[in-house]
């Protein structure tokens, strides 16, 4: 069993030297803080792959008390966060015993407790080092922001700098996307359909827009249509709208009756869809996609306010396609916190065309105001919730966030 072991002024030079040396799927077995430097025994991974069942025993034996070692050591550790990077590659798997595979798994259960114990320390360090850095963080998380964000914002974030909170918010202006006033559909026209899962608020939508584009040009410049066959009443709540406004309303079924309805109305300014709302995991959702492209539709993807990160990161990615020339956001009245719409919102780049804040029409319905947004983003909610993170929690779960370098979103700073 050849271990090595490495000292080093810090986590970071260890790290490289094991990295030279053993390669980058090396396996790290310990890591402690002595009066040489950061101490870490690690070893080959084609050498774990070759040990015996004996030579695995006394291997785990060997973590174990740098385990219990670790433990003593651990309020005055200070570890670094390169350390915390390192991945643990899986160990390939040879013919072994029932006890020879229940060691490789408790050995891999301590690196894996290894890691996380650096990184919570990590945290715990930025905290106590720049409280205001670290606050901004768990503000970031509290109004909906994810992980992942947060962490690459305030890593770039300049030290020193009193006035974080503006230096967030001038950042995130500069990112998110939001259409021109040349690029009003209203005022440009043509064919546009609403989508989403249900209950987003597309039928409603659909009638503000009609309602502003009635005002501006006539009702006899205005269509509406429905592919809302399934929902009991769609078509008639639409109808009532179009009623209201004096603009006629066909319901379509098929690309090809469709295609037939939109050359029959070629000579409206603007022709609004709306579509029968889907879970965003329904099969129907790629078949009405596949519709829209046959007829060359473009799409505007309308996101509830109200919806969690993760919720709102799964919508996106079922319904967005190069097709969806950007988003509505609706229900804003109703939201408690907007960090997770905006997250996602300049995650995928996607271009903000209004924002809805209740159900009457045509009134509220209006141009985004980025500045709007991020204040009520950044908003301190006045009550806590069973859902605010706590200071003593915020260690943990910064430690338990994996970034991934996929995700990463490039500022514009």
């Amino acid at each position: 069993m050849k271990i090595r072991k490495f000292i080093a002024t810090t986590a970071r030079e260890a790290l490289r030297e094991i990295r030279s040396e053993l390669g980058e799927d090396a396996v790290i077995l310990s890591n402690r803080k002595t009066e040489q430097g950061v101490e870490i025994v690690a070893m080959a991974n084609d050498e774990m792959v070759r040990l015996s069942g004996d030579e695995m025993v006394r291997l785990s034996g060997t973590i174990k008390q740098g385990q219990k070692l670790k433990a003593k050591e651990q309020e005055s550790a200070k570890a670094e966060k390169a350390a915390a990077e390192v991945v643990i590659a899986a160990v390939p798997a040879p013919a072994v015993t029932t006890a020879e595979a229940s060691i490789l798994g408790e050995i891999k259960s301590m690196h894996s407790m290894l890691q996380k114990q650096i990184e919570t320390l990590s945290w715990n360090n930025v905290q106590q080092r720049d409280p205001q850095r670290a606050g901004l963080l768990r503000r970031m998380l509290n109004s909906g922001f994810s992980t992942l964000l947060a962490r690459q914002l305030l890593n770039k974030m300049p030290d020193g700098n009193e006035r974080g909170e503006a230096w967030i918010k001038q950042v995130l202006k500069r990112n998110l996307r939001v259409a021109a006033e040349e690029d009003d559909i209203v005022v440009k026209g043509g064919v546009y359909a609403l989508i989403g899962p249900t209950g987003v608020g597309k039928t409603t939508t659909t009638a503000k827009l009609a309602a502003r584009a009635v005002v501006r040009y006539g009702a006899d410049k205005v269509a509406l249509l429905t592919t809302d066959s399934y929902r009991i009443g769609a078509y008639e709540q639409l109808k009532i709208y179009g009623k209201i406004l004096g603009v006629a309303v066909h319901a379509v079924k098929g690309a090809d009756d469709l295609r037939l309805t939109l050359s029959a109305l070629r000579h409206k300014h603007l022709v609004l869809i709306d579509t029968v709302g889907m879970g965003q995991r329904d099969e129907r959702v790629s078949e009405q996609s596949d519709m829209f492209d046959a007829t060359s539709v473009q799409r505007l993807l309308v996101l509830n306010s109200t919806s969690s990160g993760d919720t709102l990161e799964d919508v996106v990615r079922m319904y967005y396609s190069n097709k969806v020339i950007g988003c509505i956001a609706t229900k804003l009245d109703e939201a408690v916190n907007l960090g997770a719409l905006l997250d996602v919102v300049m995650r995928h780049r996607m271009v903000m065309y209004f924002m809805a804040n209740g159900q009457r029409v045509p009134e509220d319905l209006h141009p985004v105001n980025i500045d709007v947004l991020l204040h009520r983003a950044f908003k301190a909610v006045e009550e806590k919730t069973p859902f605010t993170l706590e200071e003593l929690e915020f260690p943990m779960i910064m430690a338990g966030a994996v970034e991934s370098s996929t995700s990463e979103v490039s500022y514009a700073l």
